[in-house]
């Protein structure tokens, strides 16, 4: 029995993954937010943020001097995967015809663009610690 009296009930398994599901969104757009200030603060402007399109979602778009980036952003935790085993085949052509299709819509001209990954730390005693991997993948 609960203190006031209730019955105590088995937590349904169900709320447990909608729970951890939530949080993890919730750490997902604080690396993403993180991930843009910090490019924001060296320079780089922001041109999109989740942006939606065929193939998929690009998480942040940037440009600095005609050099385009399309960053993933990862907020890792201590059972993640290691390094770019966390963006799976399957991901990285998502994230190519997302790309693509941002080239398309966006048709300015580029002198390079390519794929970075932000690994954000989000873990306590490491908050905030970006590992920035440039041309992580070809397209």
């Amino acid at each position: 029995m609960s203190l006031d009296g209730e019955q105590d009930h088995p937590r349904d398994p169900a709320d447990e993954d909608v729970r951890r599901r939530r949080e993890a969104l919730q750490a997902g757009a604080a690396a993403e937010a993180l991930a843009a200030v910090r490019l924001e603060q060296a320079g780089w402007r922001i041109l999109a943020r989740n942006w939606h399109g065929r193939g998929g979602e690009l998480d942040v778009v940037a440009e600095k001097r005609g050099r385009l980036r399309f960053v993933e952003v990862k907020a890792r935790s201590p059972d993640d995967p290691v390094g770019l085993d966390a963006i799976s085949d399957s991901k990285q052509r998502k994230l190519v015809r997302a790309a693509r299709a941002f080239l398309a819509e966006y048709d300015d001209l580029w002198d390079e663009a390519c794929f970075t990954v932000a690994w954000v730390d989000l873990r306590e005693g490491e908050p905030g610690h970006i590992e920035w991997i440039d041309d992580a993948f070809d397209a």
